[in-house]
């Protein structure tokens, strides 16, 4: 039972960090993407 408790946890805090990093990054990538695009 406790590994699943863990488990539950660790993929909340990934999914959570995960998020945040994409939110914070989620600008410059978009601009990467789009310039790659037109580039292409």
């Amino acid at each position: 039972m406790k590994s699943i408790v863990v488990g539950t946890v660790a993929a909340v805090l990934i999914a959570v960090l995960g998020a945040v990093v994409l939110s914070l990054v989620g600008l410059s990538t978009a601009d990467l993407y789009s310039t790659s695009n037109v580039r292409l």
